[in-house]
């Protein structure tokens, strides 16, 4: 026979993991120093330029 399961803490259980999800995420993108971000920006407009440097046409 399975064990039973109380629906209630189930949901309640899953909504606690989506929120420790959604915070570790934010850890990593607003737990930064001014000077990570400023080196991921750059090093994101440096391969925005890479890229628009291999294009072929320009439409």
């Amino acid at each position: 026979m399975g064990e039973i399961v109380s629906f209630k803490h189930a949901r309640k259980a899953k909504a606690r993991a989506a929120k420790e999800t959604q915070a570790a995420a934010n850890r990593a993108a607003f737990g930064r120093t001014k000077a990570e971000k400023a080196a991921d920006a750059a090093e994101r407009a440096r391969k925005d330029a890479l890229l628009d440097g291999a294009k072929l046409t320009d439409s």
